[in-house]
């Protein structure tokens, strides 16, 4: 493990130090950001200025789902854009014989080598949000402590969704599509499930897990989520990390070395 970290180190130092060459991307992309989340805010008043709200869902309790939504997408944008999205050009160019030779696993290696800091803006805006809805509701420390765990297994699964999705490219060579289908899908998790007809609420969470990456842990943070709710999560998170640690060393044995 100490070998792995002294890579993270170097591996994130380096990238950092590139990214902020060029520091005016900063401001652009707190200005995109600004910009995403008064589309998400606006879209969401849209429902509640006439009163209307969501079953059991508050404007307050609305907006912990979206701050959670936009830290999903802080984080996608820091770790998992930068990385999963570069496995496409590996296979195209070849270059994933150098990161198969490396003393390292493959899987850590394309999954952490950069990272981006122009996601930040959203981790900011996205604790801000849960922040202010958290302190007008009454939420106490321990509930943010709660759901920590439900978080963190919504951004293992999120990844592991990706991570598989961009091994797929050793037969496909061309997915940018279907990465961008899932990101797309992802976007439904800006607001709570039961603001979806029961057809697209099934589909979200038991064929594709959006449900569990914002509307269940903001129910945990909310302290009325069901335990099984948060074993099933933790479950969910752990074997979908499984899945695409096999299913990637399976992809490998259908890659055909550029040197070959």
């Amino acid at each position: 493990m100490g070998k792995y970290w002294k890579v993270l180190r170097l591996f994130w130092s380096a990238a950092i130090a590139a990214e902020l060459e060029y520091r005016i991307n900063f401001l652009i992309a707190t200005l995109s950001s600004l910009g995403n989340l008064a589309g998400s805010l606006f879209g969401l008043f849209l429902f509640y200025r006439t009163g209307y709200t969501f079953a059991g869902w508050s404007w307050e309790a609305a907006l912990i789902v979206l701050g959670i939504f936009t830290l999903l997408q802080g984080f996608s944008a820091i770790f998992l854009a930068p990385n999963l999205n570069r496995i496409v050009r590996h296979v195209q160019e070849g270059t994933l014989d150098f990161v198969l030779l490396k003393p390292i696993r493959s899987q850590f290696w394309l999954s952490t080598y950069t990272i981006s800091p122009w996601g930040v803006p959203d981790l900011i805006f996205g604790s801000i949000i849960i922040a202010y809805a958290g302190q007008r509701l009454g939420l106490k420390v321990e509930n943010y402590f709660l759901s920590l765990l439900p978080l963190f297994c919504g951004l293992l699964i999120l990844y592991s969704l990706w991570f598989m999705l961009g091994a797929t490219s050793i037969w496909f060579v061309k997915i940018y599509n279907v990465t961008e289908v899932l990101r797309g899908l992802v976007e439904a998790g800006r607001y709570p499930m039961i603001a979806y007809p029961a057809t697209y609420r099934f589909f979200f969470t038991f064929i594709v897990p959006v449900a569990f990456l914002t509307t269940i842990p903001a129910e945990i943070l909310l302290g009325r989520v069901q335990i099984n709710w948060l074993i099933g999560t933790a479950l969910l998170s752990v074997a979908l990390f499984w899945i695409s640690t096999y299913f990637w060393r399976f992809a490998l044995r259908f890659y055909t070395s550029a040197s070959s």
